[in-house]
């Protein structure tokens, strides 16, 4: 397959892009579950339900517009100030307190009282026709108008009314023209109008989930970003690993130009797994298919790593960041111990990229031009029952029918001189590698 005009026209992302758009994508699932589960959340919903419900919406509504003039406080408070206003109860008020009528109301109350109905002896007592004459005034008139009459059981029940500090707090609240920001119910609405306002909440609301769905459906199983400093303490061991365990891993092979260095060319600087192939002179084995184990001399020497005891997995995403150079052969690859199937991930020959898988009766496998195995770019092998799909960064580059394997493989990582290459030196260089399973 040929990339590039997929870089030329967009189509294929860059390995930062990539990477990025990944780490973003895990990164915003991280932060999407962080909020799902917070207490801030937790009340921002449930604050959603009771801001937006109907029964808080219509209050706030009146609340807030409804008229002043309309309320009960406001009429109670004008009919109490329209009679407290009123001369003639005013009038009542000033006669109630004079003397004049206390003393005439206890002269009621005597024997004499009959006496206002003689004119002669109203004529001749100046005290008889003190009381005679406050009978025909006003202010007498006014008292007997209004004592006892309902219009000062009105008035005195009004007077009352609003001097409860029940009334004057609900008066207040309804003549304030912004009564709605005084109440708890205002408190309420900022709050939530507050928390949907926050980075998280807003992040949350705007996320769409499903994207994270074929996130979720992975569990990671394997993840190196090589920070040891010695394959010991790491899951790689050096060597070929075989199922039959009389079999030697670590050997060469009689047809390559290298000698495998029993993990000696491998090292990890800055969190770079990099296994070199040098030139330096050197004895060792290698495995002769006619003469089987033979002791040779190279002239180079490389590596060979795999993860046979610590990690095997049958199916599953195998993805790695990877870069080489060198006119050699670089390969991460999936193996069984046996000398087939075998599945390349990624595999440069020296000339051209490959990825494919091999049986024992047949192979499959594709060229990748257009770009360059000297920088770095994403592999990735997603291996399932009924197939195998390899990409590069976010391009499906080759996809193949799975009637290669069926049965658990580990990682293994080589560089080799085979004898049709003429002898250099190169190096295969890995940032990291995970494989997750479904």
């Amino acid at each position: 397959m040929n990339l590039f005009w997929k870089k030329l026209f967009g189509g294929f992302d860059t390995t930062e892009k990539y990477e990025q758009s990944q780490n973003e994508l895990l990164q915003a699932m991280v932060r999407y579950d962080k909020v799902a589960d917070s207490p801030k959340l937790k009340e921002y919903q449930e604050l959603f339900h009771v801001v937006k419900s109907a029964a808080f919406q219509d209050n706030r509504q009146t609340l807030k517009n409804r008229k002043y003039k309309d309320t009960e406080e406001y009429a109670t408070l004008k009919k109490y100030q329209k009679l407290h206003e009123s001369s003639d109860i005013q009038l009542y008020y000033q006669v109630l307190k004079s003397e004049l009528l206390a003393e005439y109301l206890e002269f009621e109350k005597t024997p004499d009282f009959e006496l206002l109905g003689d004119k002669k002896k109203v004529a001749e007592s100046p005290e008889l026709t003190k009381f005679k004459n406050f009978e025909h005034s006003p202010m007498y008139k006014t008292y007997r108008r209004f004592h006892g009459s309902f219009a000062i059981k009105e008035y005195e029940l009004l007077k009352a009314k609003v001097a409860e500090p029940a009334f004057v707090t609900s008066n207040e609240f309804w003549a304030n023209p912004e009564r709605w920001h005084t109440t708890p119910e205002y408190q309420t609405e900022m709050r939530f109008y507050e928390l949907g306002d926050s980075e998280d909440i807003k992040f949350f609301i705007n996320e769409k989930p499903k994207r994270f769905e074929a996130l979720r459906a992975l569990t990671k199983t394997f993840d190196d970003d090589f920070h040891w400093q010695e394959i010991q303490q790491s899951k790689w061991s050096a060597g070929y690993y075989y199922s039959n365990p009389k079999l030697k891993g670590e050997h060469s092979f009689a047809d390559e130009l290298q000698a495998n260095n029993h993990g000696k060319n491998v090292s990890t600087n800055a969190c770079i797994l990099k296994l070199e192939t040098k030139k330096e002179a050197t004895t060792d084995l290698a495995w002769h298919h006619a003469q089987g184990f033979i002791n040779r001399n190279f002239e180079y020497t490389s590596d060979v790593l795999q993860t046979a005891k610590a990690f095997t997995q049958k199916n599953g995403i195998f993805t790695a960041k990877i870069k080489c150079n060198g006119a050699i052969n670089h390969s991460l690859w999936l193996g069984t111990g046996e000398k087939a199937p075998r599945i390349s991930i990624f595999h440069f020959d020296g000339k051209n990229i490959k990825v494919g898988a091999v049986s024992t009766s047949n192979a499959n496998s594709t060229k990748v031009t257009g770009i360059s195995a000297n920088d770095y770019y994403i592999y990735t092998l997603t291996w399932t029952d009924k197939e195998l799909v390899w990409k590069i960064n976010n391009v499906e580059v080759f996809r193949s029918r799975n009637d290669f394997s069926n049965q658990e493989m580990y990682l293994g990582l080589s560089s080799f001189i085979s004898n049709k290459q003429k002898g250099t030196t190169g190096s295969l260089e890995l940032q990291w590698v995970r494989v997750y399973s479904f």
